[in-house]
């Protein structure tokens, strides 16, 4: 490859909308590959009962699969151990654990427009860190108002640049990047991203899985020499960081997506690339057709990246609101994937009691809850206390509904709670008591530097955006998808795996 020149890139047609991918052509786990139970894995005494994972799910191993997991680990041997080790990735329930593997064989794609100075600050540190230093990097000008001033910094730090006249959005710039690239592996990294040390080779190690097709580490926010309210708020609540618990990405899971500010990807698995038609929202679309053609994602929060968020006030709102408006394209084009509540029919039931907020429904509600726990723990009569593990899964299924409705009336469906409110006098009661509880509740959980009522405040801000996002794109698409709940008709998927005794 020759760098340090600009080529105008030519025009194809973009991806047909909802794509589809074709399928890993493998999927065994190589000999030698390692895997580790996750931390919040539960297991019985006996070790043959296995509880964890996002959507949570119960897994019975056979006595010589448990054996196997002695002291937590699985190294991979024979086919019937890597089926275990599948098995035990796929559920979330343990994480991988490869061996390192050299920083070779990947192109890295940065699209931009303008943003010559944070350009420069990217390339800088790709140079600087030793493993990166002498990757090829392409530079994809989206139609920048000012093309020379990108042309210098590509050409002092050894990119090569390729130029669209005109601005087509980030999915097609990445997808020019894509086309060009000759490397089994392109890392994507947007303009105002800095990669911390040692980034690559974590994310590319997770590629000695055949069927992983995008890794994607954290994304933590940049020092900020005199932050604001909105720059304290968005280190503890970005929508780009995904939180610092490793994981697979799966659709409707506590990890569905992760964002593409830096992902790194399989080329051959992610065919034309992402869809030209999504100005918003592509990356979430990407990670979905790659689950639906069965490849595998992974979370690396052990790679991390710096990114400058943004928190002028105007931006960020329209930010806020513009990820919202991508909610009904991709319900239209994943139907149930993306649902803005996901909970039992029975937990809703009970929900719908409590809020009553009278004895005899009280009663109705924790009636639900119990039968349900007899159900599960007769699921589970191997646990090594059945009764207490179904309290604690119905008890703590239904804390998890309640607080997805809190969500909903602050966020998805802010509009339909005001206007109840309007109307009731004890619906705009516990409206607001549940606002500020919800922000109340996130700033203890997130650690905010914030005072207790300025995060409760911004976060209530954040949720109105969003959400108004969401029903402007539903109006615009003609639809209620991403409106509708979907019901979780199992509190607890059931698996068995391991050879037979």
């Amino acid at each position: 490859m020759t760098h340090g020149m600009t080529t105008h890139a030519p025009r194809t047609p973009a991806p047909p909308r909802g794509i589809r991918l074709t399928a890993p052509p493998d999927t065994a786990l190589p000999a030698g590959f390692t895997v580790e139970l996750a931390a919040d894995t539960h297991r019985s005494k006996d070790g043959r009962l296995v509880l964890g994972g996002s959507p949570l799910r119960l897994l019975r191993l056979t006595a010589p699969a448990a054996r196997r997991l002695d002291g937590g680990r699985l190294t991979v041997t024979d086919p019937a151990s890597g089926v275990l080790a599948r098995r035990l990735l796929d559920t979330g329930i343990a994480h991988p654990r490869p061996a390192p593997v050299p920083v070779a064989d990947t192109t890295v794609v940065i699209p931009v427009r303008d943003r010559a100075d944070q350009l420069d600050r990217l390339l800088t540190a790709l140079r600087a860190d030793p493993p990166t230093s002498r990757l090829p990097v392409l530079v994809v000008d989206d139609g920048s108002a000012d093309p020379a001033a990108l042309a210098r910094v590509a050409r002092v730090h050894d990119a090569e640049l390729l130029t669209h006249p005109r601005n087509l959005g980030p999915a097609a710039a990445r997808n020019t990047g894509l086309r060009h690239a000759r490397t089994p592996y392109v890392a994507f990294c947007d303009s105002d991203v800095v990669p911390e040390p040692g980034w690559l080779a974590l994310l590319l190690a997770q590629f000695t899985d055949p069927a992983v097709a995008l890794a994607a580490p954290r994304v933590v926010a940049l020092p900020v020499s005199a932050p604001g309210l909105l720059d304290r708020y968005e280190e503890k609540r970005s929508p780009l960081d995904m939180g610092d618990r490793e994981g697979p990405v799966v659709p409707v899971s506590a990890l569905s997506y992760v964002p593409s500010a830096t992902v790194v990807v399989r080329r051959c698995a992610v065919g034309a690339g992402f869809d030209e038609d999504m100005r918003v929202g592509e990356d979430v679309d990407l990670c979905m057709r790659l689950h639906e053609a069965g490849w595998r994602l992974r979370y690396v929060p052990a790679a991390r990246v710096g990114h400058r968020h943004r928190t002028d006030l105007r931006g960020w709102l329209a930010q806020r609101a513009g990820y919202g408006t991508s909610a009904a394209d991709l319900a239209l084009r994943h139907p149930g994937q993306v649902p803005p509540l996901y909970a039992a029919p029975w937990s809703l039931a009970a929900c719908a009691l409590l809020l009553r907020g009278r004895p005899l429904p009280a009663a109705a509600a924790a009636a639900l809850t119990a039968v349900t726990a007899v159900r599960v723990a007769r699921r589970m009569p191997d646990a090594d206390n059945p009764p207490r593990a179904g309290a604690l899964l119905s008890l703590a299924a239904l804390r998890g509904t309640a607080e997805q409705l809190l969500r909903c009336a602050t966020r998805h469906h802010w509009p339909v709670a005001v206007t109840a409110a309007v109307a009731s006098r004890r619906v705009r009661r516990v409206l607001i008591v549940a606002a500020v509880a919800e922000g109340l509740a996130d700033h203890r959980r997130s650690g905010s530097s914030l005072s207790p009522l300025a995060h409760a405040a911004i976060r209530r801000l954040d949720d109105l955006a969003y959400g108004w996002g969401v029903w402007l794109g539903a109006a615009r698409r003609r639809t209620t998808a991403p409106l509708r709940p979907r019901l979780a008709l199992r509190l607890v998927s059931r698996w068995t795996a391991g050879e037979r005794p």
